[in-house]
């Protein structure tokens, strides 16, 4: 049985969408003889709120697949990301994935891990983090519900959009050890770890940077698994190796 990892497919955003979904169902089809877990970091949706009584349209064909898939055992974990961070406890309640607010350690098959979706690691962007912690305010999202969707969605699709332009530069290949937030947090987590005598991290396994990459961390790696817009990039972990693929290449 193995453990897969998606992140990033901002479905909701762009032209292919829905393309991008129908890959996403076909990829659940074509790995879940063997799967035992599937995790999810972050950013599935370009935005989502969840409502008391509502929800919101689209994502019929994922949903679907991910709730068969769970009503036969499939274990799904949901790391939130920057742009999905309103989903609540839909999933949870719904289908019965485990979501996640913050990283997290998980031990799969006598392997750590410290998974996550990235965004504001390392503590390089300063400002996105006083972001976050507004659209985290319950008054703020309390606020939003209040306004309806025909013009809440259409000013959350436009900031994201406009947001995603912004930063694009920041999603431009790996800059390098030293000049990425997030593997400089991991390498200063595993360093903490070891001086207080706590077992290392196995592997560390983030999002939101858009690149796949697999990297050395001592005797951890570190991997980005990259992004579901351009690639359809996933990771595999069979209970000894972690490693990079892609579905475009099945």
């Amino acid at each position: 049985m193995a453990t897969y990892f998606i992140t990033d497919a901002h479905l909701g955003s762009g032209a292919d969408s829905l393309q991008r979904e129908k890959d996403m169902v076909r990829w659940l089809d074509a790995i879940e003889p063997d799967a035992e877990r599937v995790i999810m970091l972050g950013d599935i949706f370009d935005f989502w709120f969840t409502y008391k009584h509502a929800v919101p349209r689209g994502y019929v064909r994922l949903l679907g697949k991910m709730a068969q898939m769970a009503d036969n055992g499939v274990e799904f974990h949901f790391f939130i990301g920057n742009h999905d961070m309103w989903l609540f406890d839909y999933l949870e309640k719904e289908i019965g994935v485990v979501m996640h607010d913050e990283p997290e350690i998980m031990e799969i098959d006598g392997k750590l891990f410290l998974l996550g979706h990235g965004d504001g690691m390392g503590n390089q962007d300063r400002s996105y983090n006083l972001l976050k912690r507004v659209f985290r305010g319950r008054l703020n999202q309390w606020l939003f519900a209040g306004i309806h969707p025909n013009i809440g969605f259409p000013i959350a699709y436009a900031w994201s959009g406009s947001s995603r332009k912004k930063h694009s530069h920041k999603y431009n290949g790996y800059f390098g050890d030293e000049r990425e937030g997030i593997f400089l947090f991991c390498r200063r987590f595993q360093a903490e770890r070891m001086a207080q005598g706590l077992p290392p991290i196995d592997f560390f396994l983030f999002g939101h940077r858009h690149t796949p990459v697999v990297r050395p961390l001592g005797n951890a790696q570190y991997i980005n698994v990259g992004n579901w817009i351009e690639n359809r990039d996933y990771a595999h972990f069979d209970g000894e190796r972690c490693e990079l693929r892609s579905f475009v290449d099945q």
